[in-house]
C-alpha cells in the first residue's frame, strides 16, 4: 500500500468515527444553548460561563475530525499546515480552559457559599472570560511566530510531509502536555472529589439532626439519602471513566509515539481510534452537564411536548 493510499484511508477512518460525534456534539450543545437563551431565569454569571463552555465545546465538535488528522502526513505549503494545527489546538485549549472555569466556578459555590456573590469572576466577568480564551489562543499561537520546526525543514514553501511533528518542537508538546493538561485534569478532579466529600459531611449532619427530632422516621430518610449520594458518587466515577480515561490513554500513547518516531500502520490504526475516541469522550462532557440540569432543557422539551401533541390531535 503506498503512502498516499494509506493516508486517504487513515483520512477516511477518521471522518467515520469523528463525523458523527461531532454532529452529536453540535447538535447538543446548540440544544442546549437555545434552552438557556429562552429561559430570562437562567440569564446570570455562572450560566453565561456555561454558555461559554457550551459555545467552546461547539468550536470543539467543529474542529474534532481535524485534531486527529495533524498525525497524518499530507502534502501542502507551511502557512496551510500551520492553521490546521495551531486553529484547532486554540479551540480544544479554550474548551479546556472553559470547563476548568466552570468546575471552579460551581466548587467555589459549594466551599464557601456566604462569599460566592462577591467572587472575583462574579465582579469582573468580561476578564474572567477573557482568561479562558486569550490565554489558549497565544499559547497555541506560538507555532506562528516562530517556535516550529520550520527550520528543520526545507527552505522551499512545500513540505512534503506535514504533520504535527513539523509544526509542534518537542518542548512545545510536553509544555502543553505536563504543562495544562494534566494539571487542568487533575484540578478538575480534585474540585469534583472535594465537592463529594462536602456533600458526605453535611448528608452527615442533616441525617443527625433527623435522628435528634424523629428517631422512627430517620433511617428511611437516611437510606433515602444514601442512596442519592450513592447514585451521584457512581454517576461522577462514570462520566470519569467513559469521558476522561479515554482521553488520558490516547494523550500518553500519543507521548509514546512521540517518542518512538515513525509507527506502523496497525499501530497508527490505534493511534487513530484512540485519539477519535478520547478527545470525543472529553468533548461530551459539557453534554452531560448540560442535560442533567432540567432548567437547560426545559424550553426544548416544551416544544416536543408541543408537537407531540399535535400530532396527536392529528
Amino acid at each position: 500500500m503506498g503512502h498516499n493510499d494509506t493516508t486517504s484511508w487513515e483520512l477516511s477512518l477518521i471522518l467515520s468515527i469523528t463525523n458523527p460525534l461531532s454532529t452529536v456534539i453540535i447538535l447538543a450543545n446548540l440544544l442546549i444553548i437555545i434552552g438557556i437563551i429562552c429561559n430570562r431565569k437562567l440569564h446570570n454569571t455562572p450560566n453565561y460561563f456555561f454558555l461559554s463552555l457550551l459555545v467552546a465545546d461547539v468550536c470543539t465538535g467543529i474542529a474534532l475530525p481535524f485534531i486527529p488528522s495533524m498525525s497524518l502526513e499530507r502534502q501542502m505549503d507551511f502557512h496551510t499546515c500551520l492553521l490546521l494545527h495551531t486553529f484547532p489546538n486554540f479551540l480544544f485549549l479554550s474548551f479546556l480552559f472553559n470547563l476548568v472555569m466552570v468546575h471552579y466556578e460551581r466548587y467555589l459555590c459549594i466551599v464557601n457559599p456566604l462569599q460566592y456573590g462577591s467572587f472575583w469572576a462574579h465582579r469582573f466577568f468580561l476578564l474572567a472570560l477573557l482568561a479562558v480564551w486569550v490565554p489558549p489562543l497565544l499559547y497555541a499561537s506560538l507555532p506562528a511566530f516562530g517556535w516550529n520546526n520550520r527550520a528543520a525543514l526545507n527552505s522551499s514553501q512545500e513540505i512534503e510531509d506535514c504533520s504535527y511533528r513539523n509544526i509542534f518542537p518537542h518542548e512545545f508538546i510536553y509544555l502543553e502536555v505536563y504543562g495544562l493538561l494534566i494539571p487542568a485534569i487533575f484540578s478538575i478532579i480534585f474540585m469534583t472529589v472535594r465537592v463529594l466529600w462536602i456533600a458526605r459531611e453535611k448528608m452527615r449532619d442533616i441525617c443527625k439532626l433527623h435522628r435528634a427530632v424523629d428517631r422512627d422516621q430517620a433511617s428511611d430518610k437516611e437510606h433515602r439519602m444514601n442512596v442519592r449520594y450513592a447514585k451521584c458518587v457512581a454517576a461522577v466515577s462514570l462520566t470519569f471513566l467513559i469521558c476522561w480515561v479515554p482521553y488520558i490513554i490516547y494523550v500518553h500513547v500519543s507521548l509514546f509515539s512521540l517518542s518512538q518516531g515513525q509507527v506502523k500502520v496497525a499501530d497508527s490504526t490505534t493511534h487513530i481510534i484512540l485519539s477519535c475516541t478520547g478527545i470525543g469522550s472529553t468533548a461530551i462532557i459539557p453534554v452531560i452537564l448540560g442535560l442533567g440540569n432540567r432548567q437547560y432543557t426545559e424550553p426544548i422539551r416544551k416544544v416536543f411536548e408541543r408537537l407531540r401533541d399535535r400530532w396527536q390531535k392529528r
